[in-house]
């Protein structure tokens, strides 16, 4: 039999309890049909050496942000700024860069306010150094941003009766002056001077980062919130991805969380949507499941919270130097109920965000009402993020059957933060490890990109070794997982997290054929996250090979 491709000498993780380890694997219109003696007899089109590297499944990133990033990539890089004359250094660079084009924007991402003192900008300055030009900065956490008085204008902000959007804020000062930062719901001025992207736009920025995706070796990913919202990019978010598919320029499966905004409601026969005949959904009747193996619709996202680094994560104790301040909800209690039971009762399964303890009360409440009164849909619900969660909540997750994404890719570059600004107290509630896989609770890799970089590997390292940059182990070293549980994140946990267990997040014979080529065993390697990425496949298809000057390209649609 001629196979399409067979490694051989490899070091193969399959995760599979029949069969654990494998030296070769064969791939067949890509699929996997077997492992070693299967193999006997059979010759293929491409055969590979690896010499002992080490193949696991490809991984998969649950909660990310992959049109926001790839749109970001073109924008100025904040983050490396110390202090603030470095940031406004780099803003009149950019603003030099593009004086032959006066009406151009200056974007930039990845802002933290730990790098400068714990200040932002000043708009004044901000305003000197770009006059008239629309500015638009994301803060690392993407839930606030920094503007100047131009665009604030453009945005009405200074129209008379202006009113702040619910649940969020221009923030001010003492006097009333807006300081240039907007928070959470209300980002949402600055960003509808600039949507809807348009298809190429948007096919443009998933080429992008898709291709920086494979060299991660990430193979499958969830797009946390598409077509409404601040989080949108297009009412028609979903034909980029289909077009980047079609075109070759999709480098990962995608699974798409349409916006919970993006739902409006609908009616069908009385009978429908469990006898109520009304619900919230998309046309057509489209729910969750719907698309193929490249490109489908998972759970509805639904943000309830803002940020903890902006301390505007709803929890029920005050921010530690933040007196009477316990962050917010985005909208009222019951207004969540009602939406989010609508768009349940129309086959919708839900992703909530909820960082904050007091919002995953309101989320494990949502959830277990609609399991209770309507069963269970095609995919897991979930509550995303998780970020401060008590004991007792850890307990209903698990009662429930909840899959959550905490993530750990967080620890090491905003650790700290987080916990300073809980304290000791809450310290050990922070984006849990150990405790929500003994309670059984389903945990999901992911990187929340662009809030933290999506390379698996140290994401993997540090859900093992929990330390963050100033060398505290956030939640105590009680909280790690194993190596093996950490591969697990972001491989058959994560599968299962999205539903796609079927075809993904292991290797065993009739599952896709998505691989990622290792320099050595996440196992047992000292710091997983030292390893490199040798190669990542696609269905059997090489979507990056670490010596080839450029990622391989994928079949088009047609082809596959």
């Amino acid at each position: 039999m001629k196979l399409d491709l067979i490694l051989r000498g490899a070091n193969i993780i399959t995760l599979e309890p029949e069969r654990p380890t494998a030296s070769s694997v064969g791939v067949l219109n890509g699929r996997i049909v077997g492992f070693d003696e299967e193999l006997d007899g059979c010759t293929a089109t491409r055969v590979e050496q690896l010499e002992g590297a080490t193949v696991v499944p490809g991984f998969i990133d649950a909660h990310c942000h992959t049109t926001w990033w790839g749109l970001g990539l073109s924008a100025v890089d904040l983050e490396p700024a110390r202090g603030m004359e470095e940031l406004y250094a780099l803003l009149e660079a950019e603003v030099e860069r593009l004086a032959d084009d006066p009406g151009a924007w200056v974007k930039g991402t990845g802002f933290n306010h730990k790098h400068h003192g714990g200040a932002f900008p000043d708009i004044d300055r901000l305003d000197a150094i770009t006059g008239d030009r629309p500015l638009y900065l994301r803060h690392v956490s993407g839930h606030s941003s920094i503007t100047n008085t131009a665009t604030l204008g453009l945005a009405g902000v200074f129209a008379p009766g202006f009113e702040d959007p619910e649940g969020g804020a221009v923030l001010r000062t003492a006097n009333g002056s807006p300081t240039g930062v907007v928070e959470e719901s209300a980002q949402a001025l600055i960003q509808n001077l600039l949507l809807p992207y348009s298809i190429p736009q948007i096919v443009k920025a998933l080429d992008d980062a898709t291709t920086r995706y494979a060299a991660e070796g990430i193979t499958s990913f969830t797009e946390a919130g598409i077509g409404g919202g601040w989080i949108g990019h297009s009412p028609i978010e979903v034909q980029a991805y289909l077009s980047a598919h079609r075109a070759g320029r999709l480098r990962a499966r995608a699974q798409l969380m349409p916006a919970l905004d993006a739902l409006h409601p609908i009616s069908a026969n009385a009978a429908d949507m469990h006898g109520k005949g009304t619900g919230r959904g998309l046309d057509l009747g489209a729910i969750a499941g719907f698309g193929n193996e490249w490109v489908s619709l998972g759970p509805v996202k639904v943000f309830m919270d803002g940020s903890l680094l902006g301390a505007t994560a709803a929890v029920t104790e005050d921010y530690c130097g933040h007196p009477h301040n316990t962050g917010y909800l985005l909208e009222g209690p019951q207004a969540y109920r009602d939406k989010v039971s609508e768009a349940y009762r129309a086959g919708w399964p839900i992703a909530l965000h909820a960082i904050g303890d007091a919002a995953i009360d309101l989320a494990l409440d949502i959830i277990g009402h609609c399991q209770d009164q309507y069963g269970r849909n095609c995919l897991p619900n979930r509550i995303e993020h998780f970020g401060i969660a008590r004991p007792d909540q850890v307990e209903r997750a698990a009662a429930a059957g909840i899959a959550v994404t905490p993530q750990a890719a967080f620890i090491g570059p905003l650790g700290d933060q987080f916990a300073e600004l809980v304290g000791p107290e809450r310290e050990g509630w922070l984006y849990r490890g150990r405790s929500l896989v003994d309670a059984g609770v389903l945990v999901a890799g992911s990187s929340d990109l662009p809030v933290a970089d999506n390379n698996v590997r140290r994401g993997m390292q540090s859900w093992v070794d929990r330390t963050t940059e100033n060398g505290l182990i956030l939640g105590g070293a009680g909280e790690g997982l194993t190596p093996e549980e950490a591969l697990r994140t972001y491989t058959e946990w994560a599968a299962m997290a999205t539903g796609t267990d079927g075809d993904r997040g292991t290797l065993r014979a009739g599952k896709l054929a998505d691989f990622v080529v290792l320099s050595g065993s996440p196992l047992t390697a000292p710091d997983i996250g030292a390893l490199d990425v040798v190669a990542t496949l696609l269905g059997g298809t090489f979507s990056y090979e670490q010596h080839a000057k450029t990622p391989a390209l994928l079949p088009n649609g047609d082809n596959k």
